[in-house]
């Protein structure tokens, strides 16, 4: 992409975005009004490598040295950053205040490199960004493969995996920066006692879900659209979803529903009534992780005034989605259900976690053939494919992860359970599915798994008490938690 033209204010930095925004959402699909179907792409296309065909494992250089000095208490830096937060109004780079960033020296500032490579990385911006990244780091970035895929993918994994720290203005800058997209983010970057990494924090290329509960239309602006409170059929009227499909099956009292993947792909989140309980259900395609939380527990047991609407932000952290609740603008750990900002942070929400089975419709109805599934048209009117992402996370992750625990691929399905002494386990849910269907036991950490509908679900092994689970990619489970046990057979 070539450097837009200035234009003043936030339409110059809008322009950027869209433009970027059209590369970013390639390999997606979108509706005419601008309603966007997942999170989108980085800004150039991934490798062809599939999760089971992986190249060698890239293994980082040793992380730089970080410098102690508190980068406020630096004019020259301060100075640096404000002309730079003021050209970025007017939709470009300034050249001498990154040179005088670079000048500084500190390894902590290549964050900010590595954000304005997410907006402006595109044309001779991104060559001006990676030699800024490569002079403040002292690294090359040529051997490194991701560097085909996007300079921005290769810079944040490498600062990740360094856990190279943040710099003390680091929220106040990447405010300023991300700001210029979405003005609907200022409540989660103005909130300084937030439990948010910052360092972590990107842009999925979409916009804020800002919609009000039961909004049944998308977003012209461009977001991933939740859909609350959708109509249901029962099984027999599920006749239009393949046998062989993926759904998400959720019990909840004498209540079963199956969510099919290819509606949870275009909405990648569902506010809805269960067995008399009310859910917040999430789906990140990019962490393959569909998980339901019981929102009505933030007012009976937390204290909340009314049970959260959950939304998805438009922002990811480690390529997981982060979302948030349209009422009091608290954002949640998507992997955790613990609010991480806002007034649900300072109650101490933290969402209760129910069992998600993934499994193939037809084996799902036949284990619940009192289940429920969501119409085939969501009942708002829609139409959705059976294949709305066509394999656009079929060859790995696309956002920054970091280094990936190489315990196993980074994309195989593990069903993740937190044991109730506080142990994360994680089971490879292929090699769990065939041993339980030979009639051994899958058991660890005093957790056991337990066919459910042709998917897992997990147990107390002495009790036989439910414990919540959901399948994810490794990736994303190990990484939220990098302590997690691997049951091994």
């Amino acid at each position: 992409m070539s450097p837009p033209k200035r234009r003043t204010g936030r339409h110059a930095a809008l322009s950027v975005v869209a433009a970027l925004a059209l590369a970013a959402c390639g390999a997606s699909t979108g509706d005419a009004d601008g309603s966007a179907d997942a999170d989108s792409n980085p800004t150039s296309p991934g490798s062809t490598d599939g999760p089971d065909d992986r190249a060698p494992i890239f293994r980082y250089p040793p992380a730089p040295d970080a410098p102690t000095a508190d980068a406020r208490d630096a004019p020259q830096v301060r100075e640096a950053m404000d002309a730079m937060a003021r050209l970025l109004q007017a939709g470009g780079i300034d050249g001498a205040a990154l040179d005088d960033i670079v000048e500084f020296g500190d390894v902590r500032h290549a964050w900010y490199v590595a954000d304005l490579m997410r907006f402006f990385g595109a044309g001779d911006g991104d060559d001006r960004l990676v030699e800024a990244f490569e002079a403040l780091t002292g690294v090359s970035l040529d051997d490194d493969p991701d560097m085909a895929r996007s300079a921005w993918l290769s810079t944040t994994n490498h600062l990740i995996a360094w856990d190279t720290p943040g710099y003390p203005d680091h929220r106040t800058d990447k405010a300023d920066l991300f700001l210029l997209v979405e003005r609907g983010w200022e409540p989660f970057f103005a909130d300084g006692d937030a439990d948010i990494d910052w360092r972590w924090l990107s842009w999925g290329g979409v916009l804020i879900d800002d919609r009000e509960l039961g909004d049944p239309d998308g977003c012209p602006r461009g977001c991933i659209p939740a859909l609350d409170d959708p109509e249901v059929t029962d099984a027999a009227g599920g006749d239009w979803y393949p046998d062989d499909a993926i759904v998400f099956g959720l019990v909840e009292g004498d209540e079963a529903l199956a969510i099919p993947k290819n509606i949870a792909e275009i909405h990648e989140m569902f506010n809805l009534t269960l067995g008399e309980r009310r859910f917040g259900i999430p789906y990140c395609t990019l962490c393959g992780a569909a998980q339901a939380y019981r929102t009505d527990d933030a007012v009976t047991l937390g204290g909340a005034d009314e049970v959260p609407v959950l939304r998805t932000s438009g922002l990811l952290s480690r390529s997981n989605k982060v979302m948030y609740d349209l009422r009091t603008q608290s954002v949640f750990d998507t992997f955790t259900g613990a609010a991480v900002s806002g007034p649900l942070q300072d109650q101490g929400i933290v969402l209760e976690e129910t069992t998600v089975v993934r499994t193939t419709w037809g084996e799902w109805k036949a284990g619940h053939p009192d289940t429920t599934i969501i119409a085939e048209d969501g009942g708002i009117g829609r139409s959705y494919p059976l294949d709305p992402l066509q394999g656009r996370d079929d060859n790995g992750p696309i956002f920054p992860i970091g280094p990936a625990d190489d315990r196993l691929p980074e994309q195989e399905l593990v069903v993740g359970v937190i044991a109730a002494d506080g142990t994360p386990v994680a089971f490879p849910a292929a090699e769990a599915r065939a041993i339980i269907s030979v009639g051994d036991d899958v058991v660890a950490a005093g957790v056991e798994l337990v066919a459910d509908g042709g998917g897992l679900r997990a147990v107390d092994e002495v009790t036989g008490e439910p414990i919540a689970s959901h399948e994810a990619f490794w990736f994303a489970w190990s990484q939220f938690h990098p302590d997690t046990e691997l049951w091994q057979v």
